[in-house]
């Protein structure tokens, strides 16, 4: 699969890796991927982020990111449908960061002194990279570039989708603007 990879589309899988290692996380996550998608300029995903205006709202996904990582990944509608059982989740973070320190239930382990060998990659990334494929696929496209790892992204239910809708940006408006049916469309 990673043969049909473009160079973008590599730099991605990269950087999702430094983010990784920047957070000291276990594994590579969705979140990540997503992280290293904001970094990138000039290509087709950093063109279609830009052309929904997440451009000026990088900090915003990366608090929004941030804000579930100290929830353990939990996604707003998780924590919506446990408060509907009675449970606070908020409530809960407090308590354990109380105890804990902030960021204790984030799972990542920097400082800790974690093994810094090669970086596996979690259940939800893997997800990601293969549903790029699958969307790569599904538009006859020969290769997979980083506007399929977008659109994967935005496909698959999860923190990084939930909070990419949140600013705007969704499987059908990244559809929109780089294949056509909009006003804007990639090269």
């Amino acid at each position: 699969m990673f043969e049909r990879f473009t160079k973008d589309a590599r730099d991605v899988v990269r950087g999702a890796v430094e983010h990784a290692d920047g957070a000291g996380a276990q594994a590579v996550e969705a979140e990540h991927i997503l992280l290293a998608l904001l970094d990138r300029e000039a290509s087709r995903a950093s063109f279609g982020l830009a052309a929904l205006g997440l451009t000026d709202r990088k900090g915003s996904v990366r608090s929004s990111l941030t804000e579930a990582r100290r929830r353990a990944g939990l996604s707003q509608a998780d924590a919506e449908a446990l408060a509907g059982l009675g449970i606070d989740v908020s409530e809960i973070v407090a308590r354990v960061e109380e105890v804990h320190g902030v960021g204790a239930m984030s799972g990542d382990r920097k400082g800790k002194g974690w093994w810094s060998g090669r970086r596996t990659f979690g259940r939800d990334a893997k997800e990601v990279l293969e549903r790029s494929l699958r969307i790569a696929v599904a538009r006859r496209d020969r290769h997979i570039g980083d506007e399929h790892i977008l659109l994967a992204l935005t496909a698959r239910p999860g923190v990084p989708a939930e909070v990419l809708a949140d600013h705007g940006v969704t499987y059908e408006t990244v559809t929109r603007v780089l294949y056509g049916g909009g006003e804007a469309k990639a090269g």
